[in-house]
């Protein structure tokens, strides 16, 4: 099983990905990594790694091999354009691999305020840009995954609810 966990930038997914893998026994698998790679083949590609055709096809093949050798994986990866998420999720079914999707959500406010309070100041304009079109992609969202509420909840409470989410397929 994958569990994708979705959200915007600077939502939590990295630090709930790494609590949620110790309580199933998975691992955490991070598909920015092909993202990085399809970078350095192809540098004239300026913005978002997403929007590369390849990424979304290397994304199924790579997690897919490793799904088939490590088992359950933990991917914490925002993908908010509703046709690329369509892509990634109807691939690894297709391959057999069932995704569990879940969204971290908390409120713009709360986003805003959290992004401004982190330490991490290299990727605070980059993730203040992307909570409007979290926003957007919101309805999609809604209608594809599992909302969790992360507003007034540590990464280790977030996970441990998603776990029982899980546990209870």
């Amino acid at each position: 099983m994958i569990v994708w966990l979705n959200g915007t930038f600077g939502a939590g997914k990295t630090t709930t990905a790494s609590e949620l893998a110790g309580l199933l026994g998975a691992r955490t698998f991070d598909t920015e990594f092909v993202g990085y790679l399809l970078r350095t083949a192809f540098p004239e590609h300026e913005g978002d790694f997403q929007h590369l055709p390849l990424w979304r096809p290397l994304v199924v093949e790579n997690t897919a091999r490793v799904h088939e050798h490590a088992g359950t994986l933990v991917i914490p990866q925002t993908v908010l354009v509703e046709a690329y998420a369509r892509e990634i999720f109807d691939g690894l079914a297709g391959r057999g691999v069932p995704v569990a999707h879940f969204v971290l959500h908390a409120e713009a406010a709360e986003l805003r305020r959290r992004i401004e309070e982190s330490a991490d100041t290299f990727a605070r304009q980059w993730r203040l840009d992307h909570v409007d079109r979290y926003g957007e992609a919101l309805p999609w969202l809604r209608r594809s995954a599992t909302l969790v509420s992360t507003e007034g909840k540590t990464p280790a409470e977030v996970a441990r609810g998603i776990a029982e989410r899980v546990r209870a397929r």
